[in-house]
């Protein structure tokens, strides 16, 4: 039996309190917004599609998503419960022998090579593995379709922030330590993004001004 399809998930929904801005709006120090650099790393890591789910913002944010034949867009409407109800809408839109491979937009400089690595060699429909830096859990993760359902069933429940990583523990998820290719760490706050450099978002930038 052929491997399954891995499409790629990105969680870009959050209002972005403590950035000050719905993440999906924030660009890199060279203007790249960030859902794009998101799309990008799934992309050459792997994933045959990337489904980018938005929700705070969601029309301006539209922009930011590059428009291509493999990239779709999809929106939590009820992305305010949390976290939880972002990935539910991402793993919804999932067919139903697709392994998903879910990072945050927050991840701005995670690198193919680290989305490779999780991904390994092939991806069964047992596959239920993630990215590890040292002790720390990060992303991505990647979720065969044998274990959708209950993933899904869980974030359902409980949208709240810990969900997923909760369930992910219970049931098992083998970590793939990704420590020699990055640090793994999102950017939450305006200073932690300036570790890259200045970033802007689309209030800093004309509502054209390109990827």
């Amino acid at each position: 039996m052929q491997d399954p399809r891995v499409v790629g998930v990105v969680l870009a929904a959050g209002a972005g309190t403590r950035m000050g801005t719905p993440k999906a709006l924030v660009r890199s120090p060279d203007g790249v917004p960030w859902p794009t650099l998101a799309v990008d790393a799934l992309r050459a890591g792997g994933c045959a599609e990337v489904v980018v789910v938005l929700g705070a913002a969601a029309d301006h944010a539209r922009s930011r998503v590059p428009t291509a034949p493999d990239v779709r867009v999809v929106v939590a409407e009820d992305w305010a419960a949390g976290p939880g109800a972002s990935l539910a809408a991402g793993l919804r839109a999932l067919g139903d022998e697709d392994t998903a491979c879910v990072t945050l937009v927050d991840l701005p400089t995670l690198p193919a090579a680290v989305v490779r690595r999780v991904l390994g060699p092939g991806s069964d429909r047992d596959a239920l593995r993630r990215a590890v830096f040292g002790e720390r859990p990060g992303h991505p993760v990647l979720v065969g379709p044998a274990h959708r359902a209950a993933l899904l069933a869980a974030v359902t429940a409980d949208p709240g922030d810990r969900s997923a990583g909760a369930w992910l523990q219970r049931a098992g998820v083998t970590g793939v330590d990704c420590a020699d290719l990055w640090d793994g760490e999102d950017r939450d706050r305006p200073a932690d993004a300036d570790r890259d450099g200045p970033v802007g978002t689309d209030r800093d930038r004309p509502a054209d001004g390109g990827r």
